[in-house]
């Protein structure tokens, strides 16, 4: 069977905009799918944002929010952002709660078999501006949301905390082989990187035959 890997960060707003799409690919399509997160580019290349060109950022925001109103998915930039940093001089702060909170149940969910649905529901609590995402109850109700319980995610990540480590790495790892952007998707070492690049990832599942009867 085909393999399909999906590298997402919770921070990129690019890998929220890919969420429904990528569900429907995985639902639709003939595929053993990984779901592999990622820490945010901030975390895992400090000086990309101090060192960036000065349009990278206005144009980010504009493209978003353009690709928001064309897809019709809410977009309003976190509060809190999940990462702790000086947005004007790109500054990463040392200590990272909201990545250290998320990322180890995101591993978690992803070892109980949904990784993407989970990441899905608190991409939405996270980028759609509706609740505090922070707060236990959201983050009890995406698991809810993804059938899974925030209980036993918690227990999990508790109990393989060495194992969440060793998952991260060698995901970013595995991410570098082709590309450092989220989201990235990798069709049998096909390489489709962006949330842009969606529509070229099923042209080329269609091309293959992949779709489900």
């Amino acid at each position: 069977m085909s393999r399909l890997e999906i590298y997402w960060s919770f921070r990129s707003p690019y890998s929220y905009l890919a969420c429904d799409r990528l569900i429907a690919i995985k639902r639709d399509y003939d595929l053993d799918t990984d779901f592999r997160l990622v820490r945010p580019l901030a975390l895992r290349e400090p000086e990309f944002f101090s060192k960036g060109r000065k349009q990278w950022a206005p144009y980010l925001l504009k493209d978003v929010f353009r690709e928001s109103e064309r897809l019709g998915v809410p977009v309003v930039w976190p509060n809190p952002d999940p990462v702790r940093m000086d947005l004007a001089s790109g500054a990463v702060d040392a200590e990272q709660p909201h990545m250290d909170r998320i990322m180890p149940l995101g591993v978690a969910a992803c070892e109980a078999g949904a990784g993407l649905e989970f990441a899905a529901a608190l991409a939405r609590r996270i980028w759609s501006g509706a609740e505090d995402w922070r707060t236990e109850e959201s983050l009890a109700a995406a698991a809810t949301e993804a059938g899974l319980d925030l209980a036993a995610l918690d227990q999990w990540a508790t109990d393989n905390a060495d194992a969440v480590a060793e998952i991260i790495a060698g995901n970013e790892a595995a991410q570098l082989e082709h590309h450092w952007g989220a989201p990235l998707m990798v069709l049998d070492g096909e390489p489709f990187f962006g949330q842009d690049r969606l529509d070229a990832l099923v042209w080329r599942l269609n091309q293959r035959g992949l779709r489900s009867d």
